[in-house]
């Protein structure tokens, strides 16, 4: 009975981490355009890092994809915006009202209790912007409000 409990863990641990993306995933699976990138970009790539002159590819493999993309043009030049999201806890409180025979009152079977709810909402958390196709800058959030 234990083998088959930690043979379903590891299983699920498996399915689990295939899911989430990584500079190392990203890696083995684009390992030509890694293999192109300077000395110093491949190591910044695998530590989850950006620099400048790096290009989109190399910030794909650092970054993953971006949440959002934006493009236009800014002193004659174009410019993309690649935006990464982060996800912040809104916190609201309420009258939720149940309806099931644990909570009954006189009148029927549903009763009104107020009740907290935490949901997660996304705000911009980092943005690289680039020019030409090779970054120029890039912010990032520093604090939580």
């Amino acid at each position: 009975m234990k083998l088959f409990y930690y043979l379903t863990l590891s299983l699920i641990a498996v399915f689990l981490s295939s899911c989430s993306s990584t500079p190392t995933s990203r890696i083995l699976k684009h390992p030509e355009i890694y293999k192109n990138l300077s000395t110093k970009h491949q190591v910044l790539v695998k530590e989850g890092k950006i620099d400048r002159e790096m290009t989109k590819h190399a910030v794909y493999l650092a970054m993953g994809h971006p949440d959002m993309k934006f493009s236009g043009e800014r002193y004659g030049k174009s410019e993309d915006r690649w935006d990464y999201n982060v996800y912040m806890p809104v916190y609201s409180h309420g009258l939720s009202s149940y309806f099931g025979s644990g909570y009954c009152n006189r009148r029927g079977h549903i009763a009104t209790f107020y009740q907290p709810s935490i949901h997660y909402a996304p705000r911009r958390g980092s943005s690289v912007f680039f020019e030409n196709h090779k970054v120029v800058g890039w912010s990032r959030m520093l604090r939580n409000f």
